[in-house]
């Protein structure tokens, strides 16, 4: 069952692992993606017979019907609400589960990063697809000292790709929108919200809902109660959080569910090996931030809120796949061992084997 943030992606990754596993597969996409279903109907139906793989398109009620079937394996890409409605399903026939959620995932810089090319990567990871990524940086923390500087570096790289007015912005090709209405009014809430109670637009904050036009936006000073500091975004919003001790940022992060990713920008030896060792998440990138979802060598996915099992080349195939016990029966003589009685003999034997068991 895929999202409609990357639909594409998000059906065919999984699909090619479940078939190298030698399984058939039924796809589910989102049905807010209709032309490219579309197009993705015709390339299955023209690959493969519908007793291999078949796609069903539907809304809410189909999703329902699928997983009231009997399936041996699901393998979901949503929402941690919705995954959680998935592995309820799941458990009525014992069916195992993939789970690609997301969850509000921190990217840390302090004071030792190269500023520059921190905000150069940081902004195209969280601006891409309009910030409608599971994978994007959701909140950033700033060391203090560095924090003018480095903000002063994401607004001009905001100017540079985008431009430097809201009608410049609006009418740029290069910034996507939000993937329907409903989804603009949420992310617009939550930035009218979080200024309504005293946050600081520190760029950007524009926003036409019925364009489904959201504005690039650093927001600063925002109350812990304000709901952009405890939902996932999924939009080109990014609230800043100052710290002066990176150990506020790992309390703050182990006091909520764990992230899908976890970004750290530092130089510093002590700084990696604290975040690295005192923090959970599905994925940690050092200096860099989404490419870990491009390598084939990489686990993906999440842990606890964040998800379940992996995806991506042989861990992939590993999801799709139940690994099999076989054990053939030969030389007697081990077996009788374990039946009694246990005579000295037997006794002897058993220990002559342990030891040469040991020795191995």
């Amino acid at each position: 069952i895929g999202p409609w943030n990357y639909p594409v992606a998000s059906l065919i990754v999984p699909l090619v692992s479940a078939i190298a596993a030698g399984n058939t597969v039924i796809l589910k996409p989102s049905e807010f993606t209709p032309a490219i279903n579309a197009v993705l109907a015709d390339v299955i139906a023209e690959a493969f017979d519908t007793a291999e793989v078949t796609m069903i398109s539907g809304a809410a009620a189909t999703s329902q019907a699928l997983l009231d079937c009997p399936f041996d394996h699901i393998f979901f890409t949503g929402s941690p609400a919705v995954g959680k409605l998935v592995m309820t399903a799941a458990a009525k026939h014992l069916a195992s589960v993939t789970l690609e959620l997301g969850g509000k995932s921190p990217v840390i810089v302090d004071a030792s990063a190269n500023l520059a090319r921190a905000a150069e990567i940081i902004m195209w990871g969280k601006l891409i697809n309009a910030g409608q990524s599971c994978v994007a940086p959701d909140t950033l923390f700033v060391e203090r000292s560095v924090r003018d500087e480095f903000l002063r570096h994401c607004k001009d790289i905001i100017a540079a790709r985008y431009g430097t007015t809201d009608a410049e912005i609006a009418a740029s090709p290069d910034l996507a929108r939000m993937i329907h209405e409903r989804h603009a009014s949420r992310v617009a809430a939550l930035i009218d919200e979080a200024r309504a109670l005293g946050a600081n637009v520190l760029a950007g904050g524009a926003h036409d809902v019925q364009q489904r036009f959201v504005a690039p936006t650093l927001l600063g000073n925002i109350p812990p109660s304000a709901q952009i500091m405890q939902e996932e975004i999924f939009g080109p919003v990014l609230p800043v959080v100052e710290f002066d001790d990176i150990g506020e940022v790992i309390s703050y992060i182990n006091a909520r569910p764990k992230p899908l990713a976890l970004y750290l920008w530092s130089e510093r030896k002590d700084s990696l090996h604290r975040v690295q060792g005192e923090t959970s998440s599905g994925s940690m990138v050092v200096n860099l931030c989404m490419l870990q979802f491009a390598h084939n060598g990489l686990p993906f996915g999440g842990v606890g809120n964040s998800g379940m099992g992996n995806m991506h080349g042989f861990f992939g195939f590993k999801a799709f796949s139940h690994e099999r016990a076989f054990l053939r029966g030969g030389w007697l003589l081990p077996v009788k061992l374990i039946f009694p009685p246990y005579t000295p003999t037997t006794r002897r034997l058993i220990g002559a084997l342990i030891a040469c068991v040991r020795r191995l």
